[in-house]
């Protein structure tokens, strides 16, 4: 009876918990639909001790998701934090990813040729783990950081269903199947955070990143769903820290339970 009743509490929390989320991100939501202005080149920031960070969102949606983030990244000292719009409907995660490309190397071009770290909430994730798995961009990222992304594909995308982007997202889509594929070469580092609660990951497992040859470590993070990841304190909290600087491979653990 106790078990149960915990159990009931901690989903009470999380639907509380991931309901505020939505609710305060749906109020930041129009602030996040101008696209963002890019500074021009600025060799002097080559030397800088913090390194940039980009901000890719997930689908339906927009950079008002980082709100929090960028502001907790601001906080510490991170000037080089910048967020990315791409089409709401997007209909193909290779052609976003050879976008995400293009926004890369104009990022390192602007801060003096350093690695960037990526942090992607749900496709926004997956469109980054393509980018560096498959695209060969794993040169130019140290750390790919996704929250709450299908890297199995999920079930949930039958909900989306006529759109295009569903066929991608389910799992064994030709898309998964490709990230599936050997990849002994690929250096980035990736943190894959996951809640217990998310909805739209089905069945939570396909949120795992799972890949023999990548330097992966999952986190999952309790009485959380999806909603709620971006503005998650330990979750900010890692970000910060894992986008700081470049990882040397011993500073990967194994996979870690987060409360």
């Amino acid at each position: 009876m106790s078990s149960l009743f915990r159990r009931a509490a901690t989903t009470v929390r999380a639907v509380t918990q991931e309901t505020a989320a939505l609710a305060e991100h749906l109020l930041r939501y129009p602030s996040g639909i101008p696209g963002e202005s890019w500074p021009l080149p600025a060799p002097d920031c080559a030397h800088d001790t913090h390194r940039p960070v980009l901000l890719l969102h997930g689908l339906f949606d927009n950079q008002a998701v980082f709100t929090r983030m960028r502001r907790s990244l601001h906080a510490h000292g991170r000037e080089h934090v910048h967020a990315l719009n791409y089409n709401l409907l997007t209909v193909d995660v290779r052609s976003a990813a050879e976008l995400l490309g293009r926004h890369v190397l104009h990022t390192r071009e602007v801060y003096g040729g350093e690695q960037v770290a990526v942090v992607g909430h749900s496709l926004g994730g997956l469109i980054a783990r393509y980018y560096v798995q498959l695209l060969g961009g794993d040169e130019l990222v140290h750390t790919v950081v996704t929250l709450g992304t299908p890297h199995g594909g999920t079930l949930g995308a039958h909900l989306l269903h006529p759109l295009p982007i569903a066929t991608q997202l389910a799992p064994g889509s030709s898309v998964i199947e490709e990230l599936r594929a050997p990849a002994p070469h690929c250096r980035t580092r990736f943190l894959a955070f996951r809640g217990d609660h998310d909805a739209l990951i089905l069945p939570p497992g396909l949120g795992e990143l799972r890949h023999p040859d990548l330097w992966a470590e999952n986190v999952l993070v309790t009485g959380t769903g999806h909603v709620a990841l971006p503005v998650h304190p330990r979750v900010l909290a890692e970000v910060e820290a894992a986008t700081a600087q470049p990882p040397t491979r011993t500073a990967a653990g194994a996979d870690r339970l987060s409360a």
